[in-house]
């Protein structure tokens, strides 16, 4: 059995796997192209990747902004010493306590699909606020609580599917969730791969703003069943969520 970089069971044939490759890869790589376009070309800035994996998208993101100062956090050994072998300087800490770094080290901190592993999401957002400089932003994507796939699955009386990932025995809650039952792909059901909280664009907006974060914008991606381009006209109902939140440079 072939398994994506989500931990989705693959069919490498038939139409069930063409739907998966448009809902689950082809969402998920609009949702980086978002990211992208929401970042600032500046050479002399800092970038720090909040679950940076083996470093593959941390450097897209470095040439995107131009810089080659690069910082990650990543907890799996195998995939730091990957990312350190790309030239990233990677760190190991738990993103529930405090980050390991001093205050307003950063000029850019990203954070792709971590947010909803988290079980302390005011010391997440509490520390990216503290280690960004003043006039810095944060790029913070993550799966969307009222997308069309969620609002559906709840009125089928199923659990939404971005919170059917809550167990090791894998698919709970949802038969229509790509998330395999009986999968013994590596992370497929591990512990650190299951979703704890999920989010409206709403309820991220404001709990940013509570921890002083200004300026905030959002694009999203995955309009089911409609195409894409709808979630640029209702950015709420996207399967994915991006924001982009700045840390006033006007500070007393």
């Amino acid at each position: 059995m072939e398994y994506n970089q989500l931990g989705y069971k693959i069919e490498k044939v038939g139409i069930f796997r063409k739907i998966q490759k448009f809902w689950v890869d082809g969402i998920a790589d609009k949702n980086r192209e978002n990211i992208l376009k929401l970042l600032d070309f500046n050479q002399g800035a800092k970038l720090l990747d909040l679950g940076c994996d083996d470093g593959v998208w941390t450097q897209r993101l470095a040439e995107k902004i131009g810089t080659k100062d690069v910082y990650g956090v990543e907890m799996s050994d195998a995939r730091r010493k990957e990312a350190i072998a790309r030239g990233i300087r990677v760190k190991k800490f738990n993103l529930n306590e405090k980050f390991s770094f001093e205050d307003e080290s950063f000029d850019v901190i990203h954070s792709n699909q971590v947010i909803e592993h988290l079980s302390n999401t005011d010391n997440f957002i509490s520390e990216m606020f503290r280690v960004l400089k003043p006039g810095g932003y944060i790029i913070l994507s993550t799966v969307n609580l009222v997308g069309w796939h969620n609002i559906i699955s709840l009125i089928l009386g199923y659990q939404p599917f971005d919170l059917s990932n809550v167990s090791v025995k894998g698919n709970i809650g949802n038969p229509l969730s790509f998330w395999n039952k009986n999968s013994e792909a590596e992370g497929a059901l591990n512990k650190s791969w299951q979703h704890i909280r999920i989010f409206t664009t709403h309820a991220l907006f404001e709990f940013l703003r509570i921890y002083g974060f200004v300026n905030l914008s959002v694009k999203s991606s995955g309009y089911y069943i409609l195409p894409n381009f709808f979630s640029n006209i209702d950015p709420k109902h996207g399967h994915y969520i991006a924001i982009k939140a700045y840390k006033s440079s006007d500070l007393n």
